[in-house]
């Protein structure tokens, strides 16, 4: 069975940009490579050593990020009031009713920091597919908690 990486079209350009840029750099570092083997001993090389790790670790990114298109699901927001993929959602948190906006993504962009949560990770899985003014309770390996949801975009 093929497992299918979920993500919003702006994950998806972001790593189609990516791979570009990674591209585009490929064969500056494969300059690099060929200019500090010819500085000669490649035993005690240390220019040598260090662009072929850095290209190493180039070519092991671009393929890293291609197998993600490859097996990339592109989700379209819904429109039918409930938490998805791609729509923006305010929560209610606690008892102290802390409120937090995040967008809802795959798991290849979250990044709580700049606001976008996994559906898969313990506070997306408890509010998927719930509609607003929904009280739910997040069971997370820290402990649990109840969260509102008070608007959805």
């Amino acid at each position: 069975m093929t497992y299918y990486q979920k993500m919003t079209p702006e994950g998806y350009r972001k790593i189609k940009m990516e791979i570009a840029r990674l591209k585009k750099d490929r064969p500056r570092r494969i300059k690099i490579l060929q200019a500090a083997r010819a500085l000669g001993d490649l035993s005690e090389n240390t220019e040598y050593t260090e662009a072929k790790r850095e290209l190493g670790h180039l070519q092991s990114r671009l393929r890293y990020l291609n197998k993600q298109l490859n097996y990339a699901e592109i989700i379209k927001k819904t429109t039918d009031g409930k938490v998805d993929l791609g729509k923006m959602v305010t929560l209610e948190i606690g008892q102290e009713k802390e409120t937090e906006t995040y967008q809802i993504v795959g798991r290849m962009e979250a990044d709580v920091t700049k606001g976008k949560l996994a559906f898969d990770s313990p506070l997306g899985q408890a509010i998927m597919k719930k509609t607003v003014n929904t009280t739910v309770e997040v069971i997370a390996p820290a402990g649990n908690y109840q969260v509102t949801i008070k608007a959805i975009d």
